[in-house]
């Protein structure tokens, strides 16, 4: 069995496709499932660059004090 993703609201996407009865609301479901797949993505790609460009600050500032 699949672990639940913590990020993943199952309740709130479970009532939203219960309330998905016509093709109209189906797509926007969709669409919100996107949006909000890219919106974590992107936070974690911020998230990640800002370690990266922290670490590269503490490297060069380490290397610059042994000179």
């Amino acid at each position: 069995m699949r672990k639940q993703d913590f990020g993943f609201d199952y309740h709130r996407y479970h009532r939203l496709l219960s309330q998905a009865d016509d093709e109209d609301k189906r797509l926007a479901l969709i669409d919100l499932l996107i949006e909000e797949k890219a919106r974590d993505r992107l936070t974690a790609q911020r998230a990640s660059d800002r370690a990266a460009m922290t670490a590269y600050t503490i490297a060069t500032v380490l290397k610059n004090g042994r000179n």
